[in-house]
């Protein structure tokens, strides 16, 4: 079984479409799908998809890069993420690159999402782009390694990859991994420790081959693992049952639902 740790299977074009999507994930043999939240205005509509199937799970967050809807306080991101179906901590993060003058709000919010995953309990979701540096330091700054949590989407070099691993968070690979010149992603795949690897679709984005350019979906998952699992050097089936078993462990609201 695998499954996805990162989605948004709540967008339209996955939503509008959810029987089919659900049906993809189980003949690709993946048994769940983590729904990443972005907005609070939008995250009714993830707590729907967790009443209405418990295959899907949810995180609470805004992404970084939302500058629409209301800001989360401190109080309410905990009240928020008591829900047993809430399994994280995010989207959250820093994004310089469509936040060039990289604003005071977005650090300002990034921390504040530490503090209420460390209130918690509960893992983080991070969202890096053009932003490492800063990343790494208000991870360290408010104690992120306490909850833990994973570096989704994951494009640094190994340098990179090897300062979040010392912080104690999961690195997760999604379907640029398939891509012929993504060179760099593909030789952290390689060497991330075995237990401390997920996999990702990131969907509706970032189709893995042989569906590059179309929409994602939670069940093509599957061609993520099979390129890592060429890529190192091992089973598809060994890769699959690693990933599952970290992500539970990250995750373990998501395996009391999801295996229940």
């Amino acid at each position: 079984m695998l499954i996805d740790s990162h989605c948004h299977v709540d967008f339209p074009e996955l939503a509008e479409n959810l029987p089919v999507v659900l049906e993809q994930m189980r003949q690709n043999g993946v048994g769940g799908a983590i729904c990443i939240g972005v907005t609070l205005e939008e995250f009714p509509r993830i707590r729907a998809l967790t009443e209405a199937d418990p295959r899907i799970v949810a995180t609470v967050g805004l992404h970084p890069e939302t500058t629409e809807g209301r800001e989360a306080t401190l109080d309410e991101l905990i009240e928020l993420a008591q829900a047993p179906e809430v399994v994280a901590i995010g989207e959250t993060g820093l994004d310089y690159y469509w936040h060039k003058d990289k604003p005071e709000w977005q650090r300002d919010r990034f921390r504040t999402h530490i503090r209420a995953a460390r209130a918690i309990g509960k893992p983080l979701v991070i969202h890096n782009r053009d932003a490492t540096q800063d990343v790494l330091r208000l991870m360290v700054e408010e104690r992120a390694g306490d909850v833990g949590g994973v570096m989704h989407c994951f494009t640094e070099s190994w340098d990179i990859a090897q300062a979040v691993l010392d912080l104690g968070f999961h690195i997760s690979i999604s379907g640029i991994v398939t891509f012929k010149n993504a060179t760099q992603v593909k030789a952290v795949a390689q060497r991330v420790p075995l237990d401390r690897l997920l996999v990702e679709t990131d969907a509706p984005y970032l189709s893995p081959v042989p569906y590059r350019g179309k929409f994602n979906q939670p069940g093509y998952v599957k061609y993520v693992a099979e390129e890592i699992a060429r890529l190192r050097g091992v089973p598809f089936e060994a890769l699959a049952r690693a990933t599952t078993e970290n992500c539970f462990r990250l995750f373990p609201f998501a395996k009391a639902r999801m295996t229940s």
